[in-house]
């Protein structure tokens, strides 16, 4: 177990004193356990679209109906007419296959239509030299052609964990990235000279965008957008009203949405609702002044991944409101998918559908159904791609 999975005292209190702030808000020792969300009350018609699949990871709808959706082994698929092809889309990369490393996200270029562009993450390297990777490339419906890398992590890691992974379109047309803080990194989360623990903006050629936060500041890397996380696994921009939200991993409890913001610090491992693996203490904080808080967080953790703002036309009662996978391996009754109820841009109540099964992503479809893919930590390919309607 290596020694920077720990904070010192001394460095924990340097970076305290690096956010311009005082500790606000000491942990209390009595953690209380939240209890598991209420069985959701809307009636669900579940379809299976696809089955036998490894670890599907994210998915992405295409103009004439069709979806590509990511294995976690190195694999594009396709469903073609509701019908998954037996055979992986040609011509992808190879990317770094080891624990949760593979590939990640799938996300379409706002003029996909016409130039059939694409994005992909996935882990990238070797075992003592791997980073997250995003390409461009053009898809013909069959194969990746013109394959571009646009960015990688800039500070590369000997784990194959905590990745980040997702990505998403802000309403100019520019792309965020998450990174993880790759587990054994941690303190580096709050370094702006690290790639780790970020949340990246980019152009989507891959250069930087000269309004980015900290593209004036020496010893930071231009990139970065936001800062403070350790392995965001969820992130949707809210056609609505351009707000982002995000979701991330805590160690043991203190899972969290975050609404992010332009050069915001989001605290960890500085300040954080859970605690270690072991039961020790990470930090005696909550809450640092200079850092933000998440909107909600969870204790025990469900293991979010996944995420959705739903303005789709199906479930009206939920326009607005949040979806998000639950991955828990500890307890059945904190996976499923997870109805975040919103008002007024706070989190109103929570409720659970899929109870037991691991979420790994969700997504709205053009005609306002829900789709998520599930997976299990078994090793047999028994993934599956749901579609969820109103019953009736």
């Amino acid at each position: 177990m290596r020694a920077s999975r720990f904070l010192s005292a001394f460095a924990l209190m340097i970076m305290v004193s690096a956010c311009n702030g005082e500790a606000s808000d000491a942990r209390n020792i009595q953690t209380t356990l939240a209890k598991p969300a209420p069985e959701g009350t809307t009636a669900l018609s579940v379809e299976t679209i696809a089955e036998g699949l490894v670890s599907p990871w994210s998915l992405a709808f295409l103009p004439g109906g069709s979806v590509l959706f990511t294995e976690r082994n190195g694999k594009l698929r396709i469903i073609k007419d509701g019908a998954l092809d037996p055979q992986p889309v040609a011509g992808t990369p190879d990317a770094y296959v080891a624990s949760q490393g593979g590939y990640f996200d799938i996300l379409l270029d706002p003029n996909f239509a016409s130039n059939r562009r694409l994005y992909l993450s996935f882990a990238a390297g070797a075992p003592t030299s791997n980073a997250t990777r995003v390409i461009s490339a053009t898809f013909d419906g069959n194969a990746l052609t013109d394959i571009k890398t646009i960015f990688e992590t800039a500070t590369k890691k000997a784990t194959a964990v905590h990745y980040g992974g997702r990505m998403a379109l802000l309403p100019d047309k520019t792309l965020l990235v998450t990174l993880g803080d790759g587990f054994d990194y941690r303190e580096q989360a709050q370094d702006l000279n690290s790639g780790l623990g970020k949340i990246v903006r980019i152009n989507l050629d891959g250069s930087i965008p000269a309004d980015n936060p900290f593209t004036d500041q020496e010893d930071a890397l231009p990139e970065i957008w936001s800062y403070g996380h350790r392995n965001e696994q969820g992130l949707a921009v809210d056609a609505a009203n351009g707000i982002v939200y995000e979701t991330e991993h805590g160690a043991r409890g203190g899972d969290e949405i975050n609404v992010i913001e332009k050069g915001a610090n989001y605290g960890w491992p500085i300040a954080t609702h859970g605690i270690d693996y072991s039961g020790a203490q990470i930090t005696p904080f909550v809450k640092v002044d200079g850092t933000r808080q998440p909107i909600k967080y969870w204790t025990p953790s469900i293991a979010p991944s996944g995420l959705t703002v739903y303005r789709g036309g199906m479930f009206t009662p939920w326009r607005g409101d949040l979806l998000v996978g639950g991955l828990s391996n500890k307890s059945a009754e904190l996976r499923g998918l997870h109805h975040i109820i919103m008002k007024d841009g706070a989190v109103a109540g929570e409720e659970r559908y899929l109870i037991g099964e691991r979420v790994r992503d969700v997504r709205a479809a053009p005609d306002g159904s829900i789709w998520v893919t599930t997976e299990d930590h078994g090793g047999a390919p028994v993934g599956k791609i749901l579609r969820l309607t109103p019953a009736g």
